[in-house]
């Protein structure tokens, strides 16, 4: 029911990914008599993979997670969160109010052994690929300890998903050792002890898509404004270049000529093709998907919960984070 456009939108996207997904199984939660009148006959198709349960409530994109945490147990959300908690369904995903999912998914799942606060994390498109970028916005102030388990539990993350030995840098305001606030430098520090992470070093934000990092950490705050900005301005790139080339005839001709390699450019730079941010660290999937999503960009985040199941992330990572655990036991016995 979150989001821009509410189930006009989640509702057709998750139909679309039940086509492309045989093993899918779905349950929609939110407003009934809203989602059947856009579900009609089709979910006839899905017979014993996709079912409605009809909520009460559900929380408003301006609401304060402390508010929703309290008021809002019988809402889409918090069912959707419980229906995870109770093991019969292995992730939730979401366009709704992002603190008060986050708030509801502490609550309801807990974290990771080792982790004392969950990150949201994301790619964003380089130009060489992609970066994860974390943490979005769960944790607008970090310690110095924080940043470090962020850049832990996505390092874990990223050599699951993709890269044995990702790069990992901290976000800053330059690359020399004295510059940022004292809980930057201090991560730093952990960072660098840590020998099964790669640390790169700081990473300034003209760098942030350049791709000199796997992995780039930050606190909830600057990777806010950072994924925001990054956003705006390939949405204008976007807007620029279609205006550039319809402005005359001899433009429209060059536009036609360059067709394929524009529409690679242009969904290279699209930010629904990173949409779905995971919030790690929690016991289980948990996908936040961006709040004004199109269709595809909502069906995009359903894909990323359905590859961190398939991969079992969060036990991976807490798999992962006990052999580390034990590792420095050892080290410190010797």
């Amino acid at each position: 029911m979150g989001g821009d456009f509410g189930p006009r939108i989640t509702v057709p996207a998750t139909l679309e990914i039940l086509r492309q997904q045989p093993r899918l199984k779905v349950v929609l939660f939110g407003d009934s008599q809203q989602i059947q009148a856009l579900l009609d006959n089709t979910s006839e198709s899905f017979s014993g993979r996709l079912r409605v349960q009809h909520c009460t409530q559900s929380v408003a994109m301006d609401e304060k997670p402390s508010a929703a945490l309290r008021h809002k147990r019988e809402s889409s959300m918090s069912q959707a969160l419980q229906l995870v908690a109770d093991g019969d369904a292995q992730a939730c995903v979401s366009a709704g109010n992002t603190g008060a999912l986050m708030a509801m998914a502490l609550f309801k799942l807990g974290t990771l052994s080792g982790i004392s606060r969950p990150a949201i994390c994301t790619r964003i498109p380089t130009s060489n690929g992609s970066t994860y970028l974390l943490d979005l916005g769960a944790n607008l102030e970090c310690s110095a300890r924080q940043l470090y388990e962020f850049a832990l539990m996505s390092s874990l993350a990223a050599s699951t998903i993709a890269e044995p030995t990702p790069k990992v840098g901290l976000l800053n305001i330059g690359v020399e050792a004295i510059k940022g606030r004292q809980e930057i430098l201090d991560a730093a520090e952990l960072l660098k002890a840590d020998a099964d992470l790669n640390y790169i070093g700081f990473v300034e934000g003209d760098a942030l898509f350049a791709g000199v990092a796997d992995i780039v950490v930050c606190d909830g705050f600057s990777g806010n404004v950072a994924l925001k900005t990054g956003e705006g301005v390939a949405k204008m790139i976007q807007g620029l270049l279609r205006q550039a080339l319809s402005e005359s005839l001899l433009a429209r001709l060059g536009a036609l000529l360059a067709r394929p390699a524009l529409k690679r450019l242009l969904k290279q730079v699209d930010p629904a093709q990173y949409n779905g941010a995971s919030l790690l660290g929690l016991r289980s999937v948990v996908v936040k998907s961006h709040g004004g999503a199109s269709e595809w960009a909502f069906s995009r985040a359903i894909e990323v919960a359905i590859g961190e199941v398939e991969k079992d992330l969060p036990n991976l990572i807490e798999g992962r984070l006990a052999d580390k655990n034990k590792q420095s036991e050892v080290s410190d016995e010797k």
